[in-house]
C-alpha cells in the first residue's frame, strides 16, 4: 500500500497510536454503507422452505419467543444434530420481538455480519498497523458473493453469530497480547465460549491464534533457536526463547480444551440426531477425494463466483486427474508458502488459516449429503483475503507500481463483489427462486427438484409436484426426503395407500425422522388403523418429546378411538408446546366439553378464535358450550358467525335456529 502503511506495519503492535485518525471513521462508514447497500434487499425476502421451518417457522418453541422452557430446550436439544444454544436463543429473540416478519429476521443476520466486518477491520488494523490493507480485507469479507448464503439465509444465523464472536475473540486476544493479564484472558475465553455455543465450527480458533502469534504479532519465531552461549547478560537465560514459546503454547491450553469438549459434544449430538452420514454411504476414500477437490473449488470460486447454489450434490465418483491435480495444487502451495515464511510470513498465515479452519466441515466426518457449501467459507476465506491483499500490495511495491493503481484495483474488486453479491441475492428472495436456481445452475441437483416439488405442492399443483419429487427420487434413490415429499402429495390427493408405501420407504432410509413418523400416523388413521397410527405417533414422541405436532395428532387418534382422557392429555401437551396453534385449542375444548368441563372448554374455544377469528367450527362449538351454560345471547352471536363463515353447514344453521327458539321462551 502507501508509505503510511509501511510505517505503521513496522511499528510494534503493542504500541498503538494514542490519537484517533479521521480516516478510520471514514473507513468504518464506507464499510457500513457498502455492506448495507449490498444486502438491503433482504428486508423484503421470505423465509425459505429449507431449514427455515426447522429453525423458525415450524418450530413452536422458537416461535413462542423467549421463555423459560425455551431456554432449557436450547441448551439440551439435539435438534438439527448440533449443539448451539445461543443460535436457538437468537432465533427466539427475533420471534419475541419481530414475530414471523421474515424481513426483520433477515436484517438481524445483516446486522451481525456488518458488526463482524467492522470488528475485522479494527482487529487487523490493531494487529498490523496497516489501515488500507485491513480495510480491503474487511471489504472483501463484507461483499464477496460466497458469503451470501451465510447472510441471506435465516437458518444460517449460526454462521454470522459465531463469526461475530470469532472477531470479538481475536480482538480480545490482541488486547491480551498488549498486556498479558488473567483478567484480559477472559476477553479471549468468554467470546470463544459464546462462539462455540453459536456454531462449533470455530473449534479451530486456538490454532488461528497460534498463526497470528507468528504474524502479525510476531510472538512466535519459527527460526531455529541457537544454543545458549556462556556469556549472558544478567537476568538472561539461554533457554529464554524456548521458554517463551512454551509459555505461548501453554496459554492456549484452556482454549484447546474448550475446543476438544465442543468437538466431543458436537459429535455425540450429531450421532444421536442422525446427522452423521454412515461410512458405507460415502466411504472414507471418497470423502478424502472430495475434500481435496473442495479445497481447490472454494479458491476457484473466490475468483470466479458463478453458479453458486444452496446445495452441491456429493459426486458419485471423481476423475483421478481431478483428485490428483487438487492434491498437487494444495501440496505445492503449502510448500511454497512455508519456504517463503521468513520473508513473507503472511502468505503462510493466510494459507493455513484457510486450510485449518475448513477442516471441521471439509467432509472427512460427513454431516449431510452435500459435497461442499458456500456457507462453510464464511470465516476461512479471511485467510485467503489476507494472503491476497498483503501479497498483491507487496508485489506492486516490488514492481514500483504507483499506489493509486493498487487502490484502483482494490476498489474495482470490491465493486465487482458488490454487484455479484446483489445479483446472487436475487436467488434467495423466496423458495421458488432458490430451488429453481439450484436445479438449473447445477447438474443432477436432486435437492433443487425436491424443493420445487414442495413449492408446487404448497401452490396446489399436485401433479407437477409429484413429477419433481419423482425426479429427485430418481436422481438420488436413497434420499428419504423425496419419498416423504411424494407421500405428502399423495395424502392431499387421497391416495393413502401409495402415501403409506412412500412413508415406509422414507422411514427405512431415515428411521429417526420425526415428521415421517407423524405423517405415517396421520395416513394410517385415515384408513381407520387407529392402533397402528398411535404406535407411529408414540415413536415420534419418543424421538422428540417436544413435538407439538406429534402430540396433537396423537390426540386426534385417541379422540377417534373414544379415549377422551388420553386425547385431552395430548391436546393439553400440544397447547403447552405450541400455544399459538388454534386447532389444538379447539380440539382440547372439544375434549373438555365431552367431560362436561364447560368453563374450561369455553376458554379453549375462545382462545382458538382469538388466534383465528374466522374459525367457523370454533364459533359453532363455542356457541354450543355457551348455550349449555344458559348464555343464549352470546351463543346466538357465535352461531351467527359460524353460519356466516360456513354457509354450507347445516349443523350451524340448526344450532342458530334452536338458540333463537330458546331466547323466545
Amino acid at each position: 500500500m502507501d508509505k503510511l502503511d509501511q510505517k505503521n506495519e513496522a511499528r510494534a503492535p503493542d504500541t498503538p497510536r494514542a490519537t484517533v485518525d479521521i480516516r478510520d471513521f471514514v473507513i468504518y462508514l464506507l464499510l457500513v454503507i457498502s455492506t448495507l447497500a449490498a444486502y438491503s434487499q433482504v428486508r423484503s425476502y421470505d423465509f425459505v422452505a429449507y431449514d427455515d421451518p426447522e429453525y423458525v417457522t415450524a418450530n413452536p418453541i422458537v416461535r413462542s419467543g423467549l421463555t423459560l422452557h425455551g431456554l432449557t430446550w436450547a441448551f439440551t436439544t439435539d435438534r438439527d444434530g448440533n449443539w448451539f444454544p445461543l443460535t436457538w436463543l437468537s432465533h427466539m429473540a427475533d420471534s419475541q420481538f419481530f414475530g414471523q416478519r421474515s424481513g426483520l429476521h433477515h436484517m438481524t443476520n445483516v446486522l451481525l455480519h456488518t458488526l463482524s466486518v467492522l470488528l475485522l477491520f479494527a482487529l487487523l488494523k490493531k494487529m498490523t498497523g496497516s489501515r488500507w490493507r485491513s480495510a480491503v480485507v474487511a471489504a472483501l469479507f463484507a461483499l464477496h458473493p460466497l458469503h451470501v448464503e451465510s447472510v441471506a439465509w435465516v437458518a444460517e444465523r449460526k454462521d454470522v453469530l459465531s463469526g461475530l464472536f470469532w472477531m470479538l475473540t481475536l480482538l480480545g486476544y490482541a488486547r491480551y497480547v498488549e498486556r498479558p493479564r488473567p483478567v484480559r484472558y477472559l476477553l479471549v475465553a468468554i467470546p470463544f465460549c459464546l462462539g462455540l455455543m453459536s456454531k462449533p465450527m470455530i473449534i479451530t480458533l486456538p490454532f488461528v491464534l497460534l498463526l497470528l502469534d507468528v504474524w502479525p504479532l510476531r510472538r512466535l519465531s519459527l527460526k531455529k533457536v541457537r544454543p545458549a552461549t556462556r556469556t549472558k547478560k544478567k537476568g538472561q537465560s539461554g533457554t529464554e526463547p524456548k521458554a517463551k514459546t512454551a509459555a505461548i503454547l501453554w496459554e492456549k491450553a484452556p482454549l484447546f480444551a474448550l475446543s476438544a469438549c465442543s468437538s466431543v459434544v458436537t459429535y455425540l449430538f450429531q450421532q444421536r440426531g442422525g446427522a452423521i452420514v454412515p461410512a458405507n454411504w460415502i466411504p472414507l476414500g471418497a470423502r478424502i477425494e472430495n475434500a481435496l477437490v473442495s479445497y481447490v473449488a472454494y479458491i476457484w470460486q473466490v475468483f470466479w463466483p458463478s453458479r453458486l447454489v444452496v446445495f452441491y450434490p456429493h459426486p458419485t465418483s471423481l476423475p483421478a486427474w481431478e483428485t490428483l491435480g487438487a492434491g498437487l495444487v494444495l501440496a505445492s502451495v503449502s510448500i511454497l508458502v512455508l519456504r517463503s515464511l521468513p520473508r513473507l510470513p503472511y502468505l503462510a498465515v493466510g494459507w493455513f488459516w484457510y486450510l485449518g479452519t475448513l477442516v471441521p466441515v471439509i467432509g472427512l466426518v460427513q454431516v449431510g449429503m452435500q459435497s461442499r457449501a458456500d456457507r462453510y467459507t464464511y470465516l476461512p476465506l479471511v485467510g485467503i483475503f489476507l494472503l491476497l491483499t498483503w501479497g498483491v500490495s507487496d508485489l506492486f511495491q516490488q514492481w514500483k507500481i504507483a499506489g493509486p493503481a493498487l487502490g484502483g484495483m482494490a476498489v474495482a474488486a470490491c465493486c465487482a463483489c458488490l454487484v455479484l453479491t446483489w445479483h446472487q441475492l436475487q436467488n434467495w428472495r423466496n423458495s421458488e427462486a432458490l430451488f429453481t436456481h439450484a436445479a438449473v445452475a447445477s447438474a443432477n441437483n436432486y435437492m433443487g427438484y425436491y424443493g420445487l416439488g414442495g413449492v408446487l405442492r404448497d401452490q396446489g399443483h399436485y401433479a407437477e409436484a409429484v413429477t419433481f419429487y419423482g425426479e429427485a427420487a430418481r436422481l438420488f434413490p436413497s434420499f428419504a426426503g423425496a419419498h416423504s415429499g411424494l407421500a405428502g402429495v399423495y395424502i392431499k390427493q387421497g391416495r393413502i395407500n401409495e402415501a403409506i408405501t412412500e412413508l415406509n420407504e422414507a422411514i427405512r432410509l431415515s428411521p429417526n425422522t420425526v415428521e415421517d413418523r407423524i405423517s405415517l400416523g396421520i395416513a394410517l388413521n385415515k384408513l381407520g388403523k387407529g392402533a397402528d397410527a398411535a404406535a407411529e405417533l408414540l415413536e415420534a414422541i419418543r424421538l422428540d418429546p417436544d413435538s407439538a405436532d406429534a402430540h396433537y395428532n396423537l390426540g386426534i387418534v385417541y379422540a377417534g378411538m373414544g379415549q377422551t382422557d388420553d386425547s385431552m392429555t395430548q391436546f393439553d401437551l400440544a397447547v403447552r408446546l405450541e400455544p399459538d396453534r388454534p386447532e389444538a385449542h379447539y380440539n382440547l375444548g372439544n375434549a373438555l366439553a365431552v367431560q362436561g368441563k364447560m368453563n374450561e372448554a369455553i376458554a379453549e374455544f375462545t382462545k382458538a378464535i382469538q388466534l383465528r377469528p374466522n374459525y367457523g367450527n370454533a364459533h359453532n362449538n363455542l356457541g354450543s358450550a355457551l348455550a349449555g351454560m344458559g348464555r343464549i345471547d352470546e351463543a346466538i352471536t357465535h352461531f351467527s358467525e359460524a353460519v356466516r363463515l360456513m354457509p354450507e353447514s347445516e349443523e350451524a344453521r340448526r344450532n342458530l335456529e334452536y338458540a333463537k327458539s330458546l331466547r323466545k321462551r
